[in-house]
């Protein structure tokens, strides 16, 4: 146990099974084994992530049912325990978290994280626009935003919800221990029934919801492009609105017989381990970590140069291609590439600078550096 241990609370909606939840019960899972006292809580404490609390964390269901209701628990909760440090993440919380301190008048020091793009997430409604004052006001009020990518934090910035001096920028961790013991599991699909680099066709492979941020049918077209140069598969694990609209543009460009869309599977490490190249075709993200959890396990990734991520995760292109967003011949060319050219670097290297406790000792320095 380290000697400067400190009681950390991490604040969040739910335990629904996102990503941001997911990113919380790591981060607490990190502080937790490193010594620091941590309790996450929650508005309501229903969800698919139940029993996802790490050991040694404790578990504070403020039993609010909606967020506005947590505002006089928090208060409460925060009163009580003085927490050294106080993170919070989605932006209705992180509202919730800010005011709920000033109301404390505790000495808690209080972060909000950000991971989506405020252009996108926001919109431009009259209800986003209430929200973006909520979010302008409170985020000011905080010790610091933590932005997930550079691409996160400046578009905070445009939006004038915070001043650049206000943001640091910490990537979002993953559990590349768990990742590789996952991606050891066998798969039961015959595209996968033989090693890289041994079977008919080299596969390709996409993990995400079928929404428009996604961008599949730039992908597609892509697919049909490649096959007169490298004749190759593709599997799309992920559900969304937009399956019917993806299998229709399936049959339109003849390419039944190299798409498969399995939908949603519980280990995509598996996959990705197996597949010649992991692709990602999006037109924005936030910072996608399906990319980073295929680099992992040693997969190439070609992903489009979208706002925003991509281009800090593969560093200019140094781990990876890098291609124009909504490009198909670009994308198709890049794949080609990819799989024609062995001499590319192992991104298992870049993907350690992600790992859990790497990243949780850049958010404990931020948060509660002495």
């Amino acid at each position: 146990m380290r000697q400067d241990s400190r009681h950390i609370a991490l604040f969040m909606p739910s335990l629904g099974g996102g990503g941001a939840e997911r990113v919380m019960l790591t981060l607490a899972r990190a502080f937790a084994e490193g010594g620091d006292r941590v309790d996450v809580i929650v508005a309501d404490g229903r969800g698919a992530y139940c029993d996802k609390v790490p050991e040694h964390v404790s578990l504070i269901d403020l039993k609010a049912g909606r967020m506005l209701r947590a505002f006089v628990p928090l208060v409460r909760y925060l009163r009580e325990e003085r927490p050294d440090a106080l993170l919070s993440t989605i932006a209705h919380a992180n509202i919730v978290a800010v005011l709920a301190s000033a109301a404390a008048r505790v000495k808690t020091s209080v972060w909000v994280r950000e991971a989506s793009t405020v252009s996108h997430s926001l919109g431009d409604n009259v209800k986003a626009e209430g929200l973006r004052a909520l979010m302008k006001l409170a985020y000011r009020r905080a010790d610091g935003v933590i932005a997930v990518s550079r691409g996160v934090g400046e578009a905070l910035v445009e939006a004038n919800i915070v001043g650049p001096e206000q943001i640091s920028t910490i990537y979002s961790p993953m559990e590349i221990d768990a990742i590789e013991a996952a991606a050891e599991e066998s798969v039961d699909h015959p595209w996968l029934a033989t090693a890289r680099g041994t079977r008919e066709m080299p596969l390709l492979l996409a993990v995400g919801r079928l929404t428009e941020a996604k961008d599949y049918p730039n992908l597609l077209h892509a697919l049909a492009l490649l096959q007169d140069q490298v004749p190759c598969r593709l599997l799309i694990l992920g559900e969304g609105g937009k399956r019917a609209e993806l299998e229709a543009l399936v049959q339109q460009l003849g390419l039944s017989e190299q798409v498969q869309m399995p939908g949603f599977v519980d280990n995509p490490y598996a996959y990705m381990a197996r597949a010649d190249v992991y692709v990602m075709s999006s037109r924005w993200e936030g910072l996608p970590t399906a990319p980073l959890q295929a680099m992992a396990v040693g997969a190439k990734v070609v992903l489009t140069d979208c706002p925003s991520g991509p281009c800090e995760i593969l560093e200019d292109g140094q781990w990876g291609r890098l291609v124009p967003v909504n490009d198909s011949p670009a994308l198709a060319e890049a794949l080609a590439e990819t799989l024609q050219n062995d001499g590319l670097p192992d991104p298992r290297s870049r993907a350690q600078a992600f790992d859990h406790r790497v990243i949780a000792e850049h958010y404990r320095q931020r948060m509660v550096a002495s």
